[in-house]
């Protein structure tokens, strides 16, 4: 059970609030912002599928993780989906054969774990593995170099683009009431993609990387700091009596907000990460994609 809950763990929010700060802080910031768009369309799509199923999952009696999973719905397993499309997009990104494995690895033990925790059916695990592996294609073709002029567009319209996103979902949303994680989610993203804008302003160009030692202080400090926050955030609206739907989207994207910018310009401040990285430091900084 306990090897079962360690990979069903790196489906859970916190392994994101930790594993996503460091790509951005250490490994590369484009990298960061790709990998972002795979999981935030992927887990809309799934939390849209589920309400529009409404597959039940397996009784309550066999669930081992049930605290977790209580009020949704079974098919397609999510964590099946955002580990076959989050770990593939890696290997992809990588281009190595040991990554391609490892992506394999995760991605099975993954929907292994659920199977075992019995919150997942074997239909709910393989139409998340079918959503995930064959969402990469559009995805791939979303941030193909035929896209470019999206990008390119000024922030306020891709503002407008959010804005437009969350109005279809709250129209199109299966079931009355709009899932928070949903909205958690897109929000995170929107909040995200806010730092990046200041973050590349203050430093254009992928900062040098700082000693390894000095990663792991920073790494272990920066979110620390974000779960500090997070925690005291919640606290804070729930004393204030704040409508939980708006607080949640709030918190969500100031902490995508302190990962993209606040954190970094903390170490800006300390001396680190003011310098561009040199090609000495490209080891872990990915190659573009062939397609791009």
């Amino acid at each position: 059970t306990q090897l079962a809950d360690a990979f069903t763990f790196l489906g859970y929010t916190p392994f994101f609030l930790i594993f996503m700060p460091l790509v951005y802080w250490f490994w590369d910031r484009s990298l960061f912002m790709r990998l972002a768009v795979v999981i935030v369309i992927t887990a809309i799509l799934n939390g849209w599928l589920k309400d529009y199923w409404q597959d039940p999952r397996p009784p309550v009696e066999l669930q081992l993780d049930h605290d977790r999973v209580v009020g949704s719905y079974g098919r397609p397993s999510g964590h099946a989906q955002v580990a076959a499309a989050m770990w593939f997009w890696l290997a992809y990104e990588l281009r190595r054969k040991w990554a391609w494995a490892v992506a394999a690895f995760i991605t099975v033990a993954v929907s292994l774990s659920r199977l075992y925790l019995a919150v997942h059916d074997v239909d709910d695990v393989l139409t998340g593995l079918a959503l995930g592996i064959g969402g990469l294609f559009l995805l791939a073709i979303l941030i193909s170099p035929r896209f470019d002029w999206w990008r390119a567009l000024p922030n306020w319209v891709h503002y407008l683009a959010f804005a437009a996103l969350f109005a279809v979902l709250w129209w199109s949303w299966p079931l009355p009431k709009y899932p928070a994680e949903t909205e958690n989610t897109l929000f995170f993203f929107i909040g995200a993609y806010s730092g990046t804008i200041l973050d590349h302003q203050a430093m254009p160009h992928q900062p040098k990387r700082p000693a390894w030692w000095l990663c792991i202080v920073l790494g272990v400090t920066g979110v620390i700091g974000l779960f500090a926050l997070r925690a005291g955030l919640t606290i804070l609206a729930v004393q204030t009596g704040a409508d939980a739907f708006v607080s949640g989207a709030a918190i969500a994207a100031f902490l995508g907000f302190y990962m993209t910018a606040m954190a970094p310009l903390l170490f800006r401040l300390i001396g680190v990460g003011r310098e561009p990285a040199t090609a000495a430091d490209q080891g872990l900084v990915t190659e573009e994609p062939a397609h791009r």
